[in-house]
């Protein structure tokens, strides 16, 4: 690579640029309150559903063997080194590390969205005129438009972000699925058989093979983005004592939200009607039929809604932010990207996602079988994320023994274990990443590889090293990256 560390004389910023709140604008509840909403939906229940109490196992494995490492190891980290995994590497491992992993986790985010949004528009779509969901351009209509709105109010800093995310995550999620559990305990209190089974021997998936393998990692990834709002820690007032104890208040509350409404569901409505086929909204309205309360179908329609706006909005202000940091301290992005409002937002790098997002958005509308294609674009970009899990649990373990007396707010328990055990699971997803689901139309097992492993190449690995082969001496940003605000 052309790349080099000479120090050189630091271009000026823009005048925006050089401002610096330092407002504390996040507490620890806020912080927790944000992780669960980048996290946690109701939204995926109905599919779990389908397997009654086996559930339970399927949700807390994972989160034995991926929630709980990625947790306690990003507390360790956050507690110790702010900046979120950008920094976490690059002093683990190295700047071009640190680099390659928040472009990872930001890669990740440019078909997170349109996916996110196009079931946003599936949704307003069944609570206003149910036909409009199988339209592309309405589709990619609200995908655009909310995107963009959603993008120009977190230009607006991290304290409205904090604010919005968290509050969406208690209208959203932890209101409808406190009532979906509700409404599935009163159904068993007034004696009416459930209709899965409930019995020690349900709590074993009935699933083998390489099926069951399949299903149990992909859970894994149901709690990635744990991490994700660490690149906020200085936004908190203590952040070696509050992150990690956001990490612990968050990590139960993520679980109860995953597995619980999925049991209520499971006791009212039989598997055959929870297809995913039917949509996650028919689903729902099967269960209020039961209690002759459809009209809350609706409501929670919009609800569900709000939650996914809210979960959006932490990641928004994460990835984007973390990349900014990093391009600015070390030059890895031109000076363009570096732009920041008043507010200490980085501008012109979601002005660019906002692009990307666009376009994928349009192929809604204009490709009339995008689906299958889009899903292995989704794919590889998870693929693609699990390289910045890789590389966070490796820090995290040349940190303990490269640097075992830097403060640390928190020290996790048996570390280099639990960062063995995250490897592990994330080598267990990454593989199983690989294997062709049904959703693949044709072409056979090798070209399904090929193409997943030729997109994780490109979008993983040549387009950050292109931005280190490319960085000049003049990019390097002497003045401190500024905070955000409390807009």
């Amino acid at each position: 690579m052309a790349s080099t560390e000479a120090a050189a004389k630091p271009a000026a910023p823009p005048a925006k640029a050089q401002v610096m709140p330092s407002a504390r604008t996040i507490t620890w509840l806020t912080m927790c309150f944000m992780t669960v909403s980048a996290v946690a939906s109701i939204r995926n229940t109905p599919s779990m559903a389908v397997y009654g109490l086996a559930c339970i196992f399927l949700y807390l494995l994972p989160a034995i063997v991926f929630l709980m490492p990625t947790s306690l190891v990003a507390a360790e980290l956050a507690s110790g080194w702010d900046g979120g995994v950008y920094n976490w590497v690059t002093q683990g491992i190295s700047p071009k590390a640190g680099f390659i992993a928040i472009w990872t986790q930001f890669a990740m985010t440019l078909t997170y969205y349109p996916s996110l949004l196009a079931y946003v528009a599936s949704t307003l779509a069944y609570v206003i005129y149910p036909p409009l969901a199988s339209n592309g351009v309405y589709t990619a209509a609200v995908i655009v438009i909310i995107y963009w709105v959603s993008t120009m109010i977190s230009m607006r800093g991290v304290g409205l972000v904090a604010k919005l995310s968290s509050s969406s995550m208690l209208l959203g999620t932890a209101i409808p699925g406190a009532a979906l559990v509700l409404l599935g305990v009163i159904y068993l209190v007034q004696g009416n058989q459930s209709a899965a089974p409930i019995e020690a021997s349900a709590l074993i998936p009935q699933v083998a093979g390489l099926a069951g393998l399949v299903l149990i990692v992909n859970n894994f990834l149901s709690y990635a983005g744990m991490e994700v709002n660490a690149v906020h820690v200085k936004s908190m007032k203590d952040p070696g004592k509050e992150f990690p104890k956001a990490m612990f208040v968050a990590m139960p509350i993520v679980i109860a939200i995953f597995v619980l409404p999925a049991l209520a569901i499971s006791w009212v409505v039989p598997s055959s009607q929870l297809t995913l086929t039917g949509g996650v909204m028919q689903a729902f309205t099967a269960f209020f039929d039961h209690f002759h309360v459809s009209w809350l179908t609706p409501i929670l329609g919009i609800m569900l809604i709000t939650a996914s706006l809210g979960g959006m909005m932490a990641w928004l202000a994460g990835p984007s932010k973390g990349l900014l940091l990093i391009g600015r301290k070390e030059g890895y992005l031109p000076p363009f990207f570096q732009k920041v409002n008043e507010h200490g937002i980085q501008v012109n790098i979601l002005f660019a996602q906002g692009i990307i997002v666009t376009v994928i958005a349009l192929l809604f509308a204009l490709i009339p079988n995008v689906s299958s294609v889009y899903w292995i674009f989704s794919v590889i970009t998870t693929q693609v994320y699990l390289i910045m899990y890789f590389l966070m649990f490796i820090s995290a373990m040349r940190l303990r023994r490269t640097q075992p007396d830097h403060p640390r707010g928190y020290r996790a328990p048996i570390l280099p274990v639990l960062a063995v055990v995250g490897l592990t699971s994330s080598a267990a997803a990454f593989l199983i990443g690989f294997v062709p689901s049904s959703q693949f139309g044709g072409g056979g097992t090798l070209s399904y590889v090929l193409i997943i492993g030729g997109g994780l190449l490109v979008i993983g690995l040549l387009i950050p090293f292109l931005f280190l082969w490319l960085r000049k001496p003049a990019w390097k940003n002497a003045e401190p990256a500024p905070e955000g605000d409390e807009a």
